[in-house]
């Protein structure tokens, strides 16, 4: 039992830093120009999140779950699974998260014409960090360009904009917050292993976009 208490989170990462890095370059390469329909419904989403229209609520769902269906299948399934076994049952869940957006996407779940009390300003403010602050830390860090992590492509930046459209939303829907708030904890815990700079960012933005949650549900904001 003592032996246990010697061990490492890194110690049971099945992977090193540079193998997972590498699958966003080899990920982006199989899957050009993916990238740029990525880019496009992340425009979509930015637009109608400022335009909302009537409909925004419903194209936003259906956007936003067809893209994690894509990262479901594409990346976690497909690329991170063959070398972290893990992988496959984070593939369930976003893939469960995208049947969930598409319900509400169905069913007028989602809606964007209240006037933006903080916390929906604050979401929207997490959007375009995600869109166009998140992907340049790993360059940044000094991991090259075609590793760059995307949202519609990379599940880190997905998941943020995904939490940022949640809270712009006129109501708080926790069933849609659980999986996006689950993979911040795994993906801090990750790079935590793994000794990232950035490992306290994504542990830090589900639980402010947990606490921002809970204090507009209560009328503060």
């Amino acid at each position: 039992m003592s032996e246990w208490l010697t061990y490492r989170l890194s110690d049971i990462l099945p992977f090193s830093p540079q193998t997972y890095y590498r699958l966003f370059e080899l990920h982006n390469a199989a899957i050009w120009p993916a990238q740029l329909l990525a880019l496009a419904a992340g425009l979509a989403i930015l637009a109608l999140l400022v335009s909302r229209p009537s409909w925004a609520g419903r194209a936003i769902a259906l956007l936003l779950a067809a893209i994690w269906a894509f990262v479901a299948w594409g990346y976690l399934y497909a690329r991170y699974a063959p070398i972290n076994r893990a992988a496959v049952y984070f593939a369930y869940a976003f893939a469960a998260e995208a049947v969930l957006l598409a319900l509400s996407g169905a069913l007028g779940g989602l809606a964007f014409a209240a006037p933006r009390p903080l916390a929906a300003k604050a979401g929207l403010a997490l959007v375009l960090f995600a869109f166009f602050v998140q992907p340049l830390i790993g360059p940044l860090l000094g991991r090259p360009w075609s590793g760059v992590e995307l949202f519609g492509i990379a599940p880190d930046p997905t998941v943020l904009a995904t939490l940022g459209v949640l809270l712009a939303a006129d109501r708080i829907r926790y069933e849609l917050l659980a999986v996006p708030l689950l993979w911040c904890a795994v993906s801090g815990a990750t790079h935590w292993a793994m000794s990232s700079p950035e490992a306290l960012l994504m542990p830090a933005a589900g639980l402010l976009a947990l606490v921002l949650a809970l204090w507009r549900s209560l009328g503060k904001a």
